[in-house]
């Protein structure tokens, strides 16, 4: 008679959304796991032992990372960052689009001290990470982006110079052309009327 029985790792998905994946350098979705030990006999789990903790897997490279990748802020965060930085920072308007859009985006627990703490970030590190993100990005996605980027501009008001001059510097870093960007910038601020 033949027995075969032996341990077990089982990964149980416990959550999801979308971070920054070190290992493919943009915004991806995750699943949050889970891991437990089990014991089993013909590869069949029967018994459960021990918890083993969680991990962060991207469903693009099936990469596993601890729990920790999680704080690193998204790509559509930092270019929240980077117009609310350039526009009014403090106006509840701009700062309510830029939460909405964020958690729309797939990150769920953004709120106003997530602002703050994306806001003090050197603008050095937001825009080598929104370049990051650009270049894995396809074309609808980059005007989605900018598109989201204007609407947040745009919630305190009419764009003033400086919102615009930040607009295209984030259209730039997403790898788009100066009359691209503008055009997406003018259509959308034209839908919002």
């Amino acid at each position: 008679m033949l027995l075969v029985f032996g341990l077990t790792v089982v990964f149980r998905t416990v959550g999801e959304g979308t971070f920054h994946c070190p290992q493919c350098g943009g915004d991806r979705a995750y699943r949050r796991r889970a891991a437990r030990r089990w014991f089993s006999l013909f590869f069949v789990p029967l018994v459960p032992l021990w918890r083993l903790g969680h991990a962060v897997e991207c469903r693009a490279c099936r990469g596993r990372f601890p729990v920790s990748a999680l704080r690193a802020p998204t790509a559509q965060q930092m270019a929240a960052a980077l117009v609310l930085r350039s526009g009014a920072p403090e106006d509840a308007a701009a700062r309510a689009r830029a939460i909405e859009t964020v958690t729309r985006y797939g990150e769920p627990d953004y709120d106003d001290d997530a602002i703050d703490a994306d806001l003090v970030v050197a603008p050095v590190f937001l825009g080598q990470e929104v370049e990051r993100a650009g270049a894995h990005l396809a074309v609808e996605a980059k005007e989605w982006f900018l598109a989201e980027a204007v609407r947040i501009a745009l919630a305190d008001g009419p764009l003033d110079e400086g919102e615009r001059q930040a607009l295209h510097a984030v259209a730039e870093l997403l790898g788009m052309s100066r009359a691209y960007a503008l055009g997406v910038i003018v259509t959308t601020e034209g839908a919002s009327r």
